[in-house]
């Protein structure tokens, strides 16, 4: 699988124009060559950020249909190492949305994430010694 992971906060902020970080995300998204890629945590916690929103959660959910958003799938075998990562990063914490990408990112060996997690993710390390390239920089 070919892409770049994408977190729930700029899902959102792609969407909302009233999110502070709407235009370096729209910005950032230009820039992209590669489809972009999530899971299904980070996108059920983006249709929560976007609940009151309909229209937005509507616009979400057209990413997916055109193709524009893969869902990257997980099943039970990704189960044991989502749960370790959990358990690795338990301090700081690490939530369940953050395992599935990081999960998704050492199977289909990718490197770079678009998220606003600049705290967490410059932290999480996909495979032994990689670091994410984090996007937008």
């Amino acid at each position: 699988m070919r892409g770049v992971l994408v977190d729930a906060g700029p899902l959102v902020a792609i969407l909302d124009q009233s999110d502070p970080q709407h235009t370096v995300c729209v910005a950032t998204l230009r820039t992209l060559r590669d489809p972009l890629v999530t899971v299904w945590p980070a996108f059920t916690e983006a249709m929560s950020l976007l609940g009151s929103s309909w229209r937005g959660q509507k616009a979400l959910w057209s990413r997916v249909e055109a193709g524009v958003l893969a869902l990257a799938p997980l099943d039970e075998s990704d189960a044991p190492r989502t749960r370790e990562l959990m358990e690795k990063y338990r301090d700081l914490p690490m939530d369940l949305a953050d395992a599935a990408l990081v999960r998704v990112a050492e199977r289909e060996d990718l490197t770079r994430i678009f998220t606003l997690d600049q705290r967490h993710f410059s932290v999480y390390r996909p495979g032994r010694r990689r670091r994410f390239s984090i996007l937008p920089g």
